[in-house]
C-alpha cells in the first residue's frame, strides 16, 4: 500500500474536514435546540460522551465548576454544560465548529469561553485550571494520544476528573469491503494501531481526501486507558455503550463506544 501520510499534513487536513462538516451541519455540527437548553437549565438534559446516558455519579452538580470541553465543539456539549451551570471553555481545532458554539451562546445568552487550538497542546491554559474535562470521541484524529492525556492531567485541578470517550478499537480491524458485511462476515485485515492513511489502499485514501473526509487513527486500549494511568490519572469508572445506528457489522454484536472517568489524584503520582 502506498503511504500518502508523508505527503499530507493530516492534522490540518482534518481541521479543514471538520470546517466542511460544520458548514454542512453534519450530526456533530448541528447546534442544540432551545428546548434542550431549557431542559439543561432545569436539570433535565445531559451532555453526551456516548449515545446513551452517563453513569449519574460521573457528572454530579456542575454549578460553578470550571469545565473544559476538549475537542468537542459543534454547538452541542458545551452549551448544555453551560446551561446546567458550569463555567465552560470549549477548545477545538475547527473554527467553523466553534462558530456553532458561538451561535448557541449568543442565541441563548450563555457565557461560553471559546478557544481554537490543537488538543495535544493546551499551553494557553495554566496548570490546574479546570475541575472537569469533557472529551467526547475525538482523539482518533491525532496520531498519538499520550500528549492529550498529559495535557489533560496538567490543566486539571487535584481531584479533578477527565471524562473521555473513544471507540473500541475492534471497529478498525475489519476489511471495509461491503460484500463481507452482506454475507455476515467480519474479515480482519488491519492491525493496531490503525493508521487510515497508511493501511487503506492508496485509491481509497485518495478518495477520502478528495471528498474532504477526515482521516483517522485507531488507537489501542493500552494507549487509551493505560495512557491515562501513565499520565498520572486514577481510573474511577468504565462505561460501554452501543452504536444506535450500526456502521459496521461488529457494531451489532459488541458495545463499540467506551467512556472512562479518570481522577487526578495523589495516588496517580
Amino acid at each position: 500500500m502506498q503511504d500518502l501520510s508523508n505527503a499530507l499534513d493530516i492534522i490540518d487536513h482534518n481541521r479543514q474536514a471538520w470546517d466542511r462538516q460544520a458548514s454542512q451541519q453534519c450530526e456533530w455540527s448541528r447546534p442544540v435546540t432551545p428546548e434542550l437548553i431549557a431542559a439543561a437549565r432545569s436539570g433535565q438534559s445531559q451532555a453526551r460522551l456516548t449515545p446513551g446516558d452517563l453513569p449519574k455519579e460521573w457528572l454530579p452538580d456542575i454549578r460553578g465548576k470550571k469545565i473544559l470541553c476538549l475537542a468537542s465543539a459543534g454547538g452541542q456539549q458545551a452549551p448544555i454544560l453551560a446551561a446546567a451551570g458550569g463555567e465552560v471553555t470549549v477548545f477545538d481545532i475547527s473554527e467553523r465548529q466553534l462558530d456553532q458554539d458561538r451561535l448557541v451562546a449568543e442565541r441563548e445568552g450563555l457565557p461560553l469561553t471559546i478557544v481554537q487550538g490543537d488538543m495535544r497542546d493546551l499551553s494557553v491554559f495554566p496548570d490546574c485550571s479546570f475541575d472537569i474535562i469533557f472529551h467526547p470521541i475525538s482523539n482518533l484524529y491525532v496520531p498519538d494520544v499520550q500528549p492529550v492525556w498529559r495535557e489533560c492531567h496538567r490543566v486539571l485541578k487535584m481531584g479533578g476528573r477527565l471524562l473521555a470517550s473513544f471507540y473500541n478499537p475492534v471497529v478498525f480491524v475489519g476489511d471495509r469491503d461491503p460484500s463481507y458485511a452482506e454475507q455476515g462476515l467480519i474479515r480482519p485485515a488491519y492491525t493496531l494501531p490503525f493508521v487510515e492513511a497508511e493501511h487503506l489502499a492508496a485509491d481509497a485514501v485518495r478518495a477520502k481526501i478528495d471528498k474532504g473526509e477526515a482521516l483517522v487513527f485507531g488507537h489501542s486500549l493500552a494507549a487509551q486507558i493505560d495512557g491515562q494511568l501513565r499520565a498520572g490519572f486514577v481510573l474511577a469508572g468504565f462505561h460501554e455503550d452501543r452504536q444506535p445506528v450500526p456502521r459496521f457489522l461488529i457494531d451489532r454484536f459488541v458495545p463499540t463506544f467506551i467512556a472512562t472517568c479518570a481522577i487526578k489524584s495523589d495516588l496517580g503520582q
